[in-house]
């Protein structure tokens, strides 16, 4: 095995590319949108144009072609800015599309895959009800078949881009005496008849994106639209997890590094007791906690995405990393706003948002606790992955 950390050209010019837009054309809005608490599709759209929304789907699907190490720059560049840029890349690229191109028929990905890819098409994710999270045997929404069709009813709950995404990868029961065993995924439209939206609002944080509710009333979804195999849900939604945990993990890199440095920047044009506070010790260390979780978190997510690229199953790696990576994204912003002090209360500095944002990331994808339980169970034994019936595809470098 080679290890290197030296970029390639392609992550370069990734890394320059999401980073001029994100930094020029994203950031001067965000403030704004998080105070009003007002997505903006114009965003998303730009973001798709651009080829940010299916960086690492093989281009014949309409995507970039790229590794997956060029999914978590752009994850890392996105949330730099705010938490919302990353979580559209999340839910529409890690949770949604991956599932697709991992799952889906030809068929499916021609239809589906391939406009989301483009960015012509936004995509999301509904798993989550409002009685089920952790708990994925708990689902209620129900797909009863009927002729060339499953008829689905039930609810989700707290899904990113609810309201703004024209396709939906869900799950409900088909066979609800066999709890998580009889869970199936589908396909679903927002035009299809019987589905509607809406938002919540006054979340703790990731103001400025789109979360929501979807309610599924008699929806007739048709046969051709299940993903993957009758009973196979819970395998693809722990799937698609992976991939979704992975983007959560690099953009909690992106976030640390925003908050480490805000904090270096005011400490070093904040003076107190005659001097700048970047020269007092307690400060120092402070900054140095950051330095250090950021440095651990990044290299536990090149080894998971260098386990996508190989091909690898990486359930245990990518669970690791976005457990150990959220909480140092997390830390770092409190740090941050101990550094700026009465001022790191304000919305004047972006230091309380980057805190406001960080604190879902250790719910959603996966609790602190179920990371911490599934890795007490890789530890022990008592946890053991199996191979797939479909693989995530290794990366095939382009020609």
């Amino acid at each position: 095995m080679t290890i290197s950390f030296e970029w390639t050209d392609d992550h370069k010019l990734i890394r320059e590319s999401v980073r001029d837009w994100a930094r020029n054309e994203a950031a001067p809005k965000i403030p704004e949108m998080d105070i009003q608490q007002q997505s903006d599709r114009k965003l998303l759209e730009q973001m798709g144009e651009l080829g940010f929304l299916g960086v690492s789907i093989p281009e014949e699907y309409g995507g970039g072609g790229f590794d997956y190490i060029s999914t978590a720059i752009v994850s890392e560049e996105l949330e730099y800015v705010d938490s919302s840029l990353r979580v559209a890349i999340s839910v529409h690229n890690g949770l949604n599309s991956m599932g697709i191109y991992q799952w889906g028929t030809e068929e499916q990905k021609q239809k589906y895959l391939k406009p989301q890819a483009e960015g012509k098409k936004l995509a999301t994710y509904g798993l989550t009800e409002p009685n089920a999270g952790s708990d994925v045997a708990g689902i209620e929404t129900r797909a009863v078949e009927d002729g060339d069709f499953y008829i689905l009813n039930g609810g989700k709950m707290w899904i990113s881009l609810a309201n703004v995404a024209d396709h939906f990868v869900t799950f409900a029961k088909t066979n609800p005496d066999i709890g998580h065993r009889g869970l199936t995924a589908f396909l679903v439209e927002r035009e299809f008849e019987g589905v509607s939206t809406g938002s919540i609002k006054n979340k703790l944080g990731v103001r400025a994106g789109n979360t929501g509710f979807i309610n599924y009333d008699n929806v007739a979804v048709p046969k051709e639209n299940m993903l993957g195999e009758l009973g196979e849900g819970f395998k693809i939604a722990m799937s698609c997890l992976d991939n979704g945990r992975f983007t959560v993990a690099a953009g909690a890199v992106g976030l640390a590094k925003a908050s480490r440095d805000a904090a270096v920047k005011y400490a070093g044009e904040r003076k107190a007791f005659g001097k700048e506070i970047g020269q007092h010790q307690l400060v120092q260390r402070l900054i140095a906690h950051m330095e250090q979780g950021i440095d651990a978190a990044e290299l536990l997510v090149l080894r998971a995405g260098w386990m996508k690229n190989e091909g690898i199953r990486n359930t245990k790696e990518t669970a690791m990393a976005k457990w150990f990576a959220t909480n140092v994204a997390s830390q770092c912003a409190d740090d941050a706003i101990q550094v700026h002090g009465g001022n790191g209360f304000s919305a004047e500095f972006p230091v309380e948002r980057f805190w406001r944002n960080a604190r879902g990331a250790r719910i959603y994808e996966g609790t602190d606790q179920i990371q911490e339980l599934m890795q007490g169970q890789y530890a022990m034994g008592y946890r053991v992955d199996k191979p797939l019936r479909m693989p995530l595809p290794p990366y095939t470098p382009k020609d």
